[in-house]
């Protein structure tokens, strides 16, 4: 991953601080594993991760593809920005989709939000400037004040970084980060894997809050219980989700960070 820059004394201090927030709830957090599997969006298998790593699952909100499952993950992203918001005091006055994924998150996020009493206005980027029009690249609402930056997952924190340095250079304040799921595992610096993830770099070291959903261990919860609930059921459905658990709690142990 390129975005490491911290010089190696740095590794220990950015593993032990950065952390990203705690779900508003366990309750909230295991809807929302559940959801995102019945929707197909949280798949378990083989795949490969941007780090060349072999993980046991996949999360691609890309695959929240229609109108009911848009507007419910974004429930989701509303419910836990309104208790962190009520509980810790995470603030902010506007919403950053950055493109591609970020744009209809930022939409449908702003939408629920508004209709729970909370209405922020939203922006978005586009990949090349516009030369025609009102041209640039920034599109929506007029991006000023703390902003908040969302996307579904960070594997790089590529999208942050470049999120911050748009927002800084229309004279706004990156404040924080909304993720749907913290996949909790170690970053990678010039191939090599590093003691922190992109969540806790972009928390130390690029000064933003981050905010998700859910987290891997979260995950290992919904899996656990799937595990138990099969317990009393033999053949294949019972020992897939058992397999399920052990490769997910496997690749933790071995590249997951707190």
């Amino acid at each position: 991953m390129n975005m490491m820059t911290a010089a190696s004394g740095r590794f220990d201090e950015i593993a032990g601080q950065g952390k990203s927030a705690p779900p508003a709830n366990a309750s909230l957090a295991q809807e929302f594993v559940r959801f995102a599997v019945d929707a197909g969006a949280l798949r378990f298998g083989q795949f490969l991760t941007k780090a060349g790593r072999m993980s046991p699952y996949f999360f691609n909100a890309g695959l929240f593809d229609d109108g009911a499952k848009l507007g419910r993950l974004a429930q989701f992203y509303a419910r836990q920005l309104l208790a962190e918001e009520a509980a810790s005091g995470l603030t902010f006055d506007m919403i950053f989709g950055p493109a591609y994924k970020g744009i209809p998150l930022a939409a449908a996020i702003s939408i629920e939000l508004a209709r729970l009493g909370r209405n922020v206005p939203f922006a978005y980027n586009r990949k090349e400037a516009k030369d025609h029009g009102e041209g640039g690249t920034l599109v929506g609402a007029p991006v000023r004040g703390r902003v908040l930056i969302v996307d579904d997952v960070m594997s790089a924190g590529t999208a942050a970084r470049e999120s911050i340095a748009i927002i800084r250079a229309a004279g706004a304040t990156p404040h924080a980060m909304a993720i749907a799921l913290d996949r909790q595992e170690k970053a990678t610096e010039n191939g090599v894997d590093v003691d922190y993830s992109a969540v806790q770099y972009v928390t130390n070291q690029l000064g933003l809050r981050v905010s998700a959903i859910a987290r891997l261990g979260d995950l290992l919860d919904y899996l656990d219980s799937q595990r138990d609930a099969a317990a009393n059921h033999a053949g294949t459905a019972g020992s897939t989700r058992a397999a399920h658990h052990e490769a997910v709690l496997a690749y933790r142990e071995r590249y997951g960070v707190n």
